[in-house]
Parts: structure tokens; C-alpha cells; sequence
């Protein structure tokens, strides 16, 4: 099965990978949006964030992005990489390319994700 089987979106391009804990990032359809990406400012282990609030920041060649918490939970660990090569995000926004992961997600936040299927169906 591929990442992008296994993950949901949000209309606003963030995904998540279910689990324990949660991987929370940006599609390939937002970071292809984007363009190259110049800048990353993600959040700090041990926040807290509720579904829908601004957790990161984004900076590419072409536009600025505040990127939205798919779901709420605590932050316990950080891509740091990321911040120091926000670049790689280009190359791979999945599997080496996951922003944050998250603990203590309640269920009924997945009620309203989509599919990448239907995700990509959105899109068109």
C-alpha cells in the first residue's frame, strides 16, 4: 500500500497518517502549488494545537503559507531537518517529509478528512 493510500487531507492541503502517534504534513498538491520552498517555521515539542489553528509557517519562492493543524493534539516530535533544509520538501513531502507528529488525537477529528482519492478528486 502507498503513503498516499493510507493518509487523509484536508481541504486546506495538510495531511495526516493515522496512528499513535499521528503524522501531520503538507500534500504534494501544496507543496507543488508552492513552488521552492525558502523557508519552514514549525512549532516546538510539547505545544498543543486544536484542529484548524495555524501550527507552521511556510515560505516559498512564490507566496508565504500559514499551514492549519489537521487535527488537535500535542506536539511531540518536530522534523527539524526540515527547518534546515526546507528544500527536501520539493523532493519528498511524505514519507522523509512530515512536518510534526501528534498524540492524543480524538477520533471524531477524522470524521471530516478526506481521502487522498477524493482529496485529488476535490482538486480537478
Amino acid at each position: 500500500m502507498s503513503y498516499t493510500e493510507k493518509i487523509l487531507c484536508t481541504k486546506s492541503h495538510e495531511y495526516v497518517l493515522k496512528g499513535e502517534p499521528c503524522v501531520v504534513g503538507l500534500t504534494d498538491y501544496a507543496i507543488e502549488q508552492l513552488g521552492d520552498i525558502v523557508f519552514l517555521e514549525l512549532p516546538s515539542v510539547g505545544d498543543e494545537f486544536k484542529k484548524g489553528e495555524t501550527f507552521a509557517n511556510i515560505e516559498s519562492v512564490k507566496a508565504a503559507s500559514e499551514i492549519y493543524m489537521p487535527v488537535s493534539g500535542k506536539i511531540v516530535k518536530v522534523n527539524d531537518a526540515l527547518v534546515d533544509a526546507p528544500e527536501s520538501l520539493n523532493e519528498d513531502c511524505y514519507e522523509n517529509g512530515w512536518l510534526v507528529k501528534v498524540e492524543g488525537v480524538n477520533d471524531e477529528d477524522f470524521a471530516d478528512l478526506l481521502t487522498y482519492t477524493d482529496y485529488k478528486e476535490e482538486l480537478e
